[in-house]
């Protein structure tokens, strides 16, 4: 995958998941679920003020400044990717784990919350109220990809 293609993957998951934050946050927050995609996903607002989880929630600061360090030595990595020939699973999964971390980066900074809106309509009530962004589903997939690509580049 060249450069520009994989720059355009990681701005297009930033661009529609900012997008789909921001009409989060304008909804009337009553505190409802509601059910799309056939009831198979539950959509509802929930600030999320630490990492994953809310781990560190009461360390905002210092969760926004790990993330940003973060994102930005996955940026150098994904920069120094395109030195070497093939690879381009590793190349994809760094622009799904980019276009997703600079989106919740971007939460951190200027909102100082993540905004969190997917959950699972399971019986199990802890894996109920565990809530995602898109970010978070592009975050995983894209270190699954790496680990793939990294592993057929040996």
């Amino acid at each position: 995958m060249a450069i520009l293609g994989c720059s355009l993957l990681a701005m297009a998951i930033f661009v529609a998941d900012l997008l789909i934050k921001n009409h989060i946050e304008r909804m009337e927050d009553d505190g409802q679920e509601h059910t799309f995609w056939n009831g198979r996903l539950l959509l509802r607002r929930h600030h999320n003020q630490g990492a994953f989880l809310n781990v560190g929630e009461r360390r905002r600061s210092l969760i926004a400044a790990l993330s940003l360090v973060l994102t930005l030595g996955a940026t150098v990595l994904f920069l120094v990717t395109f030195t070497y020939r093939g690879s381009g699973i590793l190349k994809a999964g760094l622009a799904f784990l980019l276009g997703g971390a600079y989106s919740n980066t971007y939460d951190r900074l200027m909102r100082q919350y993540v905004v969190d809106y997917i959950s699972f309509p399971v019986k199990n009530e802890k894996i109920r109220n565990i809530v995602f962004n898109i970010s978070d589903f592009c975050i995983m997939i894209g270190a699954f990809l790496m680990v793939l690509g990294s592993a057929n580049t040996k």
